[in-house]
């Protein structure tokens, strides 16, 4: 994704816990495209005062940020019940405790700028209770898009703006292990390129990418759950 905005003319401030990976996207960036701005911090999301002073610096630097995309999540996860809270535990604080906290960060700064643009990235699992290991993931990832959709009522008719995006099968370190088990996956390229279109419209939600995924959004939202248990 930050390729992708640097290559249509965005300065881009970059956080996540590798920071030696940032410094080597920045300096990609930076050969690519010499007039783009890139800052780098590393962040562990689930780390709140961090997560506030990182937010804070981003904007001392660059002035102003019209975007914010909270992105960070954890695919563990075990059956309710099974005696392995803990996974369940770090994955609801990482995706929804953290995603709360950079919400709360980026909402400070768009309401004082008095305008910008929070993109949640969510997950088709928010679309209906998922049975297993992908309980608390899909409760998780519902409670964000709650969130922002929250927000989208609270500003009506102001500059904010609030989309959230719901993936499919994107292939990405954190479900490499699924990769070859579904036919549904995406290309990181073509799935972050369909997250970035969706972002540049700032369409209230997209289901990316649209094929198949919007078309199955409505299967899961209203299968008879025998039917769903079945398809996941």
């Amino acid at each position: 994704m930050a390729r992708q905005f640097a290559a249509k003319g965005y300065d881009l401030a970059l956080c996540a816990r590798r920071l030696d990976r940032l410094e080597a996207l920045k300096a990609e960036i930076a050969a690519a495209h010499p007039d783009r701005r890139v800052e780098v911090r590393a962040l562990d999301v689930t780390d709140d005062d961090a997560v506030f002073e990182v937010f804070r610096a981003f904007r001392a630097d660059l002035g102003t940020i019209d975007r914010v995309v909270v992105n960070a999540g954890l695919g563990k996860g075990a059956r309710i019940g099974t005696g392995d809270y803990a996974a369940n535990k770090q994955t609801a604080m990482t995706n929804f405790v953290a995603g709360l906290c950079q919400t709360e960060a980026a909402m400070e700064i768009l309401r004082d700028q008095g305008h910008g643009h929070l993109v949640m990235v969510s997950s088709m699992s928010a679309v209906r209770g998922l049975p297993r290991t992908m309980t608390t993931y899909a409760a998780t990832k519902a409670g964000v898009a709650h969130l922002v959709e929250g927000l989208r009522l609270e500003f009506l008719g102001k500059p904010q703006r609030f989309t959230v995006i719901y993936p499919g099968y994107i292939a990405s370190e954190m479900n490499d292990q699924v990769e070859q088990s579904t036919p549904l996956m995406a290309s990181t390229e073509k799935g972050v390129a369909a997250m970035v279109s969706a972002i540049e419209k700032e369409k209230a939600e997209a289901y990316v990418p649209p094929l198949p995924w919007e078309l199955l959004q409505h299967v899961m939202r209203h299968a008879p759950l025998p039917l769903l248990k079945r398809m996941v």
